[in-house]
């Protein structure tokens, strides 16, 4: 039998990352995955996707110079493919195996809460670390499975993007999808069950992304509940009720994204003693499952399904599960963006939550970054920050919507994380012209703030 100090069911991006910190202490690893290593995050999600978001871009600038701009949607497809390929190759089983991991590619199972067995082997781990990660949730639409689908597993996959597309799902890979693939020159419609895109963000920032991408052709189909899906010739006929009235759309192909579920059959959890519900793999704040020597991190355990996430969520684990010492994870500093153009980054709570949670006492900050001289070059309109505030100044939340709010949002998350009073950002002294001026022009109208309402300023002020 096989013996090992440490071993990661799952080469994602966190299982990589316990993985590569495992060896990093000396310990003997196997990384197990029924796939090539790289998970969702390099063959088809943040690493396509983004890629695709990039050749979308250009061609987007280069219609709006010249309008008979002609293009094939397979350029773009042949960029993410060699893209995918530039990433793999830090993290090929050789790649790996340079860094001290063993690697096997097949499918594991728990005989107990100490073995596993992965085709004809059986393995021990003083430790295990479950990173499986998740897959696209397909809902019980009658006739979705009678069809062929899209999902981000397969669209990438693809020599070519349809010429139309519906999207079931307005969330943060819909929407991303639905505006990379519209300007590559597909017809694409969204159909999403909530009023409004994105519907956890600030509420004007969402309805700022729904105007974009309609100005860009995108049709929008909200407050819609999908209810039957069919083929019809050669397209797929999507049908939504809306507002007790039922409609029919058709389009050459359909992509689901209406979120994710956590990936746990075939690991025969029970076997192992391991506790889990529909929402993943339970685990306490310093990551450990019912079983204390086995780790869950990443999609399958939750609460956020980053890829930062994992990799943060991997190494605490690892280190518990190595060093004598336990630490928690802290889930009051996380940050996210949606790739979108312009970009929406958030860190923290929206006005609506701070204001449930704090009530009146929260201190709100607007910036246009029309003020800006670096947004006034590109002519930027629609672009802002919006930070908030408790009442000493400190950071409950921000959100940006800009082009490079994905780039600003980690200035505002180490105030956050730190817990640095927002007024210190008064007298930084950010390169000119830049959109990272945003943070010492906020910066300064707190610092007269937290003057002015000091309680000695205010007693002299009457």
């Amino acid at each position: 039998m096989d013996i090992y100090d440490v071993v990661v069911i799952g080469a994602g991006s966190g299982g990589i990352t316990s993985a590569v910190t495992a060896a990093g202490f000396g310990k003997k690893v196997l990384l197990i995955d029924k796939n090539k290593p790289g998970g969702e995050c390099t063959w088809s999600g943040c690493i396509p996707s983004k890629a695709l978001i990039h050749e979308a871009k250009k061609v987007f600038t280069v219609r709006n110079e010249v309008k008979e701009y002609s293009y094939d949607s397979k350029t773009a497809l042949d960029h993410v493919h060699a893209v995918r390929d530039k990433i793999y190759s830090h993290e090929t089983p050789e790649a790996l195996s340079r860094s001290g991991i063993e690697y096997l590619q097949g499918e594991a199972s728990f005989k107990d809460s100490r073995t596993v067995l992965v085709g004809d082997r059986e393995i021990k781990g003083k430790k295990y670390i479950i990173s499986t990660g998740s897959s696209p949730f397909v809902p019980p639409i009658d006739g979705l499975d009678s069809v062929s689908y899209l999902t981000n597993e397969n669209i990438f996959e693809l020599e070519r993007l349809p010429e139309s597309l519906i999207i079931l799902g307005g969330g943060a890979i819909g929407i991303e999808m639905a505006q990379a693939v519209s300007r590559l020159g597909t017809e694409v419609q969204i159909v999403e069950m909530m009023p409004v895109l994105i519907f956890r963000e600030e509420m004007e920032f969402s309805l700022a992304i729904q105007k974009c991408l309609a100005e860009e052709g995108v049709k929008l189909h909200l407050g819609a509940k999908a209810t039957q899906v069919t083929r019809s010739e050669d397209q797929i006929a999507l049908r939504y009720e809306k507002d007790g009235t039922e409609q029919t759309i058709k389009a050459d192909s359909l992509l689901v994204a209406i979120g994710r579920k956590p990936n746990m059959d075939g690991l025969e959890l029970d076997k192992a003693g391991i506790r889990y519900n529909k929402k993943g793999i339970e685990v306490n704040s310093r990551l450990q499952t019912s079983q204390t020597k086995i780790y869950a991190i990443g999609d399958v355990a939750g609460p956020y399904q980053f890829s930062h996430m994992a990799n943060a969520q991997g190494i605490l684990a690892t280190q518990n599960a190595i060093l004598p010492f336990k630490r928690k994870i802290n889930y009051d500093h996380v940050a996210w963006v949606t790739f979108t153009e312009p970009e929406i980054a958030r860190a923290g709570m929206t006005e609506a939550e701070a204001r449930e949670s704090h009530g009146d006492s929260i201190r709100i900050y607007d910036y246009d970054f029309n003020q800006l001289d670096r947004a006034m070059t590109g002519g930027q309109t629609i672009e802002k920050m919006k930070v908030i505030l408790n009442r000493k100044g400190k950071i409950l939340g921000i959100s940006i919507l800009a082009d490079r709010a994905g780039e600003l949002i980690g200035e505002a998350q180490l105030l956050k994380t730190r817990g640095i009073n927002f007024a210190k950002m008064g007298s930084v002294i950010h390169p000119y012209p830049t959109y990272s001026e945003v943070f010492s022009k906020i910066g300064k109208r707190v610092m007269v703030d937290n003057i002015l309402n000091h309680p000695l300023v205010k007693l002299f002020r009457k």
